[in-house]
């Protein structure tokens, strides 16, 4: 694959996940106005990464990456961090801003950051890296290295399963075009340890209610010194 041929493919999953969210984002967002709802796994693992990120890197701002309906973004504030909300959706931006109208959120892809080198104190990505197709993922994390001050930290969630491939063309009667990549924890953390990062935990949630697949929590930082 040429450089041109693979710049198209990766404009064309990125216009496909934002046009996808952009259509979903009423449903989306009245579904899940709070995604975490008060499950003390949940709670007890965001509550962590905040102390992790205000232990290395003090009053430094946290990216919630593929933030949504911006609950998460609002759960990470509610815990003292300095945290904004990028999605890909500008529909999902609007809903965000409505919702918690004393935030940040701007519109931006994880391919690509809008912000200065090494000056996020945290990166918080749930459920938002499964979009991100294999080849593409290599560059993500790279670019969480780069938007990392030296010390910051990571928080991946996602649905652990082996290398799973989904393609959905229809979610709330509306038509979409979704690609969902549910991949094993040590493969997601082979991605992170090869863009540079370092990995601090994993953990496995196994499947409750009517969840299909259990979920995976992966922490991961920028170490000190690293180029």
């Amino acid at each position: 694959m040429t450089d041109d041929s693979h710049a198209d493919a990766s404009a064309d999953f990125i216009e496909a996940t934002r046009s996808s969210y952009d259509a979903i984002a009423p449903a989306y967002s009245a579904e899940h106005p709070d995604g975490l709802g008060d499950g003390p796994i949940e709670h007890g693992l965001l509550t962590a990464f905040a102390g992790l990120v205000r232990a290395a890197a003090g009053e430094a701002p946290v990216a919630d990456v593929g933030s949504g309906p911006g609950y998460v973004t609002a759960r990470l504030n509610a815990l003292g961090l300095p945290a904004f909300g990028i999605d890909i959706s500008p529909h999902m931006v609007a809903l965000a801003r409505e919702a918690h109208p004393q935030l940040r959120f701007e519109v931006g892809s994880m391919t690509s950051l809008d912000v200065p080198d090494a000056t996020l104190g945290g990166i918080i990505a749930l459920y938002s890296t499964i979009h991100i197709p294999d080849t593409e993922l290599p560059g993500v994390f790279a670019e969480f290295h780069r938007a990392l001050r030296h010390g910051g930290h990571v928080l991946l969630a996602f649905q652990a399963s082996e290398g799973e491939h989904i393609h959905m063309t229809e979610r709330y009667g509306l038509d979409i075009s979704l690609n969902y990549y549910f991949r094993a924890p040590a493969e997601v953390a082979a991605f992170l340890t090869g863009a540079g990062l370092s990995l601090d935990a994993q953990v496995r949630v196994e499947p409750r209610g009517t969840q299909k697949l259990g979920r995976a929590f992966v922490f991961a930082h920028r170490p000190s010194g690293s180029a």
